[in-house]
């Protein structure tokens, strides 16, 4: 190719400056050509890579199209008409996937082969011979040096040949290593060409087979179907949009309805309780014992389900069984200072739970919904409907109809007849039947009207009637939580025979007027429940009663701290409900103020665990107990009584036989000393010691007190 510079070969034997500067043109050259020629080779492998890349994911493309139909989505997977499009389209990717590996090797053929070829055998090859010549070079230079130092004078025919033939060979080596190196780097003028244009055609000819050959697989069929497809897309697009801006409506009317129920404790004018629900979820949080005395409160999802409570925690599937609720109690409870908290009873109270709701109107819902559902009336056909009748009626329950007044009011008895006193029953008529012992009293007669009502404890009965807790010996201690006795102190139950423990929970107490009939604790019981029907007050204290022979007792369960106490003598009445055998009651009988005279009686109602008449039973057995140990301390007395008279007796007889025992002494020693002439005539003397004295004084003085009687 003209215009091409070129090293003279010819010259290379001579080595002039000139040539080894125009050398050094060349190799700056070669070292700019292979610099250029690496940074394009790099720039045409990211192509080759990128291609094959391509070919790769798009053929992976077409592999995931093909297996749509094979995926399990839980929400549309069995669309049809997608997974038929996604086989469609799977087919011409794959055939695009196919085009793709095509270009990958022709790239590699075309492209790839001659830069790289160029690179790696004539780029090399001019490096390698720059190094031969440059190593002959020096030996030639050395050899050059050597020849020049032969001696003028002292000439050596083995020095001098090994010498010459030394710069023979160099020469050579050097003149012929040049020539072949000239010779390349005059060639790599044509060879940088060649390896410039050679790359490109192939690259251009590769893409324009791949065009061709997508030209042939996008046929007019294609064309429609990609028309169809994008009509389908603008469609899908077009319903998306509108489905947003109706969520986004949604959204914006929740926000503005749903501002108050952010608060936790919405306010309960604006949303009512629901009293009527037999259904209801949401999240309430349990307590867990981890302890004796310590716990855990985990939040969790609940909801009923027929007769069942269930929860689930949050990530849970479906929930699981946390209590059967069919005929079980709840109530409002106080726990560990955290507010409306509620506690479930199963039936056969052996299992209970804890649950806190999160305002006192999903309190109040909880605890009705449960009573209902405990009540079974979620087995009705209309269930709320049933919910709503049973509640009026506990509200027109409060106050006795007037014909239940005037039914009572003609069978009221004589002025002169009189009731006998009874201390227990178990009779099988209803709250509300009308028995002949209900028949029998009047309301008035029971219960004196707006009389206040008590619904939780205040303070201990020993408290407030200091005078009969003394009389009784009973006093406003607390009970030790951890069992230990306080210096010589026993326990005022320590020495009781009846020790009997129930869990009971306190309904309320109201003053009566009158203790000695059962009715009493019935027309007690009736007033009190319709009265916290009325209230919506589901709250019950739970306790633990502990009957003994001496008192009943309140013990806190958790502080083991005496709530109440009360003396077993002045307990004068107890009963249980007709029906509801875990209903009962006992009626105490205390003195108002200071004055013993002035007595009053307070009916206190309790709910326990189907334990009612168990209770009732317990607390006759102590106070029969309790009856015959004050018959036995009574006899005991007496018989100790009379030990002491006998005892006195016994002392007084001894002290009798002491003093005439004396007498007899004194009266010995006196006529003792009545011998005086005896004594002078033999010289002795009979000396008396100071007791014998005394007693001889004694003894005159009695013989004197004799003379006298």
């Amino acid at each position: 190719m003209p215009g091409i510079d070129k090293l003279p070969i010819e010259e290379t034997l001579e080595d002039s400056p000139q040539t080894r500067s125009l050398l050094g043109v060349f190799e700056e050259d070669a070292t700019a050509i292979s610099n250029y020629m690496n940074q394009l080779y790099q720039a045409m492998h990211r192509i080759y890579d990128a291609q094959n890349e391509l070919s790769a994911a798009t053929h992976l493309t077409s592999k995931l199209l093909k297996e749509y139909e094979k995926q399990r989505f839980p929400l549309g997977g069995d669309d049809e008409v997608m997974s038929s499009t996604l086989q469609q389209f799977s087919k011409v990717i794959d055939e695009l996937s196919s085009c793709h590996a095509v270009l990958s090797t022709q790239l590699a053929d075309a492209m790839m082969f001659p830069i790289t070829q160029f690179k790696e055998r004539d780029l090399k090859a001019i490096l390698t011979l720059k190094e031969v010549f440059q190593i002959a070079s020096n030996d030639h230079d050395a050899a050059i040096n050597r020849y020049s130092r032969l001696s003028k004078k002292r000439e050596n025919d083995k020095v001098k040949y090994e010498v010459t033939e030394d710069v023979y060979t160099s020469r050579k080596k050097q003149h012929q290593t040049m020539m072949h190196y000239f010779c390349a780097l005059n060639t790599l003028q044509y060879k940088k060409k060649i390896a410039l244009l050679e790359p490109l055609l192939g690259y251009m000819q590769a893409q324009i087979s791949f065009f061709k050959m997508g030209s042939e697989n996008l046929n007019e069929q294609l064309e429609e179907f990609l028309a169809n497809i994008g009509t389908s897309v603008q469609n899908v697009r077009r319903e998306m949009d509108s489905d947003i801006e109706t969520m986004q409506q949604t959204i914006e009317d929740l926000e503005v309805a749903s501002d108050p129920l952010y608060v936790p404790d919405p306010d309960p004018t604006k949303f009512p309780v629901n009293r009527n629900l037999t259904r209801k979820a949401g999240y309430l949080n349990a307590r867990n014992k981890t302890g004796l005395v310590s716990s855990t409160w985990d939040r969790q999802f609940y909801f009923t389900q027929g007769g069942n409570l269930m929860s689930q925690a949050r990530g849970d599937v479906a929930g699981g069984l946390a209590m059967d609720i069919d005929n079980c109690s709840v109530m409002a409870v106080d726990c560990e200072d955290r507010r409306y908290c509620f506690q479930i009873t199963s039936f056969d109270g052996k299992k209970s739970s804890i649950l806190q709701a999160e305002s006192k109107k999903d309190h109040e819902e909880w605890i009705c919904t449960i009573n209902n559902i405990s009540k079974q009336i979620y087995l009705s056909e209309n269930p709320e409907e049933t919910a709503a009748r049973v509640n009026q009626s506990a509200l027109e329950a409060v106050t006795p109809s007037p014909s239940f007044q005037q039914r009572h009011e003609s069978l009221r008895p004589a002025a002169g007849q009189s009731r006998p006193p009874t201390a227990r029953t178990s009779s099988s008529g209803s709250l509300g039947s009308e028995s002949t012992n209900l028949a029998a009293l009047s309301l008035d007669s029971l219960v004196a009207p707006d009389t206040p009502i008590q619904f939780d404890i205040i303070s201990p009965v020993c408290e407030d009637q200091p005078g009969q807790a003394k009389a009784f010996g009973q006093g406003g201690r607390r009970t030790n939580p951890f069992g230990e006795s306080g210096g010589s102190t026993k326990s005022e139950t320590e020495d009781s025979i009846l020790h009997q423990l129930f869990i009971v929970r306190f309904l309320g107490s109201m003053e009566v007027k009158s203790d000695d009939h059962p009715d009493v604790v019935y027309e007690t019981m009736r007033q009190i429940l319709a009265a916290r029907a009325i209230h919506n007050i589901f709250r019950m204290t739970e306790s633990h009663l502990l009957v003994t022979c001496d008192c009943l007792k309140l013990i806190d369960p958790q502080t083991q701290v005496t709530r109440l106490t009360f003396p077993l003598p002045c307990v004068v009445l107890y009963a249980t409900h007709q029906e509801n055998k875990r209903l009962f009651g006992f009626v105490l009988r205390t003195s108002s103020g200071r004055s013993e005279s002035n007595l009053s009686s307070v009916c206190y109602i309790f709910e326990s665990n189907n334990e009612g008449e168990k209770i009732c039973d317990s607390v006759g057995l102590a106070k029969q107990i309790a009856l015959h140990a004050e018959l036995d301390r009574r006899a005991s007395e007496k018989q100790k009584e009379i030990e002491r008279v006998k005892e006195k007796q016994q002392k007084e007889l001894n002290k009798q036989k002491q003093i005439e025992k004396d007498l007899e002494e004194q009266s010995r020693l006196i006529a003792a000393s009545s011998r005086p002439n005896q004594a002078s005539s033999e010289g002795q003397f009979v000396v008396l010691s100071s007791s014998q004295s005394e007693e001889s004084d004694l003894g005159e003085g009695g013989k004197k007190r004799e003379s006298e009687a």
